[in-house]
């Protein structure tokens, strides 16, 4: 399980390191795609092999699933972890998530996102939390 928040930086070829804490559960090659709210996500291959299944399932007569799938397979990477520890973000995934310098690598769980310092600060204040967790309630997690 991923969990935490770390502050790297991305160099001028677009890597960037990875936490320790993460590596050792993702190995030395992941998936890193398009992510919701303007992060991207990156999965170690069993999670990845996991959602690419529920994609598969998804039926094709349906429009808006067929743009889901489009969404996170058309720009997902295979990356590889160097001796430094660093990824190569692919330049269309850093386009979409802005990220240019400043990021932030957050553990959520079964992934981990990778966002823009300032789109972090910016979209996750977490000042409606209270209001947030009332509707965690009607999904079903009481706390």
């Amino acid at each position: 399980m991923f969990m935490g928040e770390y502050n790297h930086t991305i160099d001028a070829k677009g890597r960037v390191i990875v936490p320790s804490k993460f590596r050792e559960t993702l190995g030395d090659e992941f998936v890193v795609t398009k992510g919701l709210d303007g992060c991207l996500f990156v999965y170690d291959n069993n999670e990845w092999a996991a959602f690419e299944e529920k994609l598969k399932s998804l039926p094709i007569t349906n429009k808006d699933a067929r743009a889901f799938v489009r969404f996170f397979l058309a720009g997902a990477a295979s990356v590889e972890v160097d001796k430094q520890g660093r990824i190569l973000l692919p330049g269309s995934l850093r386009d979409f998530a802005a990220l240019a310098k400043d990021v932030m690598l957050i553990g959520v769980g079964s992934r981990i996102e990778i966002w823009s310092r300032e789109r972090w600060e910016s979209t996750n204040s977490f000042e409606d939390m209270d209001s947030i967790a009332e509707h965690m309630a009607d999904l079903g997690l009481g706390i």
